[in-house]
This record gives structure tokens, C-alpha cells and sequence, in this order.
């Protein structure tokens, strides 16, 4: 009796590890990405830089899906002051609009068409505790999606390249 219910522990641990091993699959969105476009389509289709000629930014997603966001425009005023609280309206200004940062967790919908982030702190805090989905294409080391439209119509639209 002992050996059947020990052959039987044995069977359901080897299904069980069978199992998670295939829950476990890599998300083809892991790594280290660098930001290679942070562009906007207006209304009339017309694509024009959103954050400058030459921005910035980093988006790194871990085995579990937790993500972290960077973008950045390298055109942001610098501080007069060397203190942050002693900054101008323009130089605040700047720095709030020249950058984006969320993080949270990612993954993939079941179509395979729509990211879906699951936000939990943002430079933007109106974002915060929101689930936010965008449409995306993954080709190679190439990630690049769709935000939301904007209230005056415009589509954020950002590019990424994975970094090797």
C-alpha cells in the first residue's frame, strides 16, 4: 500500500512540475529595451516628434511581467537652481512634460494583439491603479505600440529596440 501511494505522489508531482513548467513560458517582451521613437500621428495622419528629435527612455520587463517605463526628452530645460524645489514655472513645466515614467506589470491579451498594462505608480498620477491596453507589433528585437488617443486626437506612438 505504501509503494502504490508512494508511485502515486510520485506521478502527481511529475504532472504538477509538467504543468508549471508550461505556465512558465518566457514573455517574448523580456529584457532591457531602448526607446528608438516617441512620435505622435495627429488627427490629419501626419507624424511629428513627441518628445523631441533625440529622445530618451527604457523599458524593462522581468520573468514575472513587472515592468518599469522611462521616456524622456533630452530637450528638457536644466535647472538654474542646483536645488529641485527652487526650480521656475518653465523649468518645472519642462521637466513634467518632457517626461512619462510608469511602472507596473505587462502582458500580452489572449489575441495576441493588445498590450495590457497594469499600472501602479506614474509621473502622471491620473494613471495610477488604471489597466491601460494598446495595440502593438513585435518584429525581431522591434517593439513598437499605440497609447490611447489624447483628448486633442493626436496617438502617442512609441518604438523600442531590444537591447542586446
Amino acid at each position: 500500500m505504501n509503494r502504490l501511494i508512494g508511485m502515486t505522489f510520485a506521478m502527481l508531482a511529475g504532472l504538477a512540475a509538467r504543468d508549471a513548467s508550461a505556465l512558465e513560458q518566457p514573455s517574448p517582451l523580456r529584457g532591457t529595451w531602448i526607446l528608438v521613437a516617441a512620435d505622435r500621428i495627429l488627427p490629419g495622419g501626419e507624424q511629428v516628434r513627441d518628445y523631441g528629435e533625440h529622445p530618451k527612455g527604457r523599458l524593462i520587463v522581468d520573468a514575472a511581467g513587472r515592468y518599469s517605463l522611462q521616456i524622456l526628452k533630452a530637450e528638457r530645460l536644466r535647472f538654474a537652481a542646483e536645488g529641485k524645489a527652487d526650480g521656475t514655472p518653465d523649468e518645472f513645466k519642462s521637466a513634467v512634460m518632457g517626461s512619462s515614467t510608469h511602472y507596473g506589470t505587462v502582458s500580452i491579451d489572449e489575441g495576441g494583439t493588445l498590450l495590457v498594462f497594469s499600472i501602479q505608480g506614474s509621473s502622471f498620477p491620473n494613471w495610477e491603479g488604471t489597466v491601460q491596453k494598446r495595440q502593438f507589433t513585435l518584429a525581431g528585437d522591434e517593439l513598437s505600440y499605440r497609447v490611447p488617443p489624447r483628448p486633442d486626437g493626436s496617438v502617442p506612438v512609441s518604438v523600442w529596440r531590444r537591447e542586446q
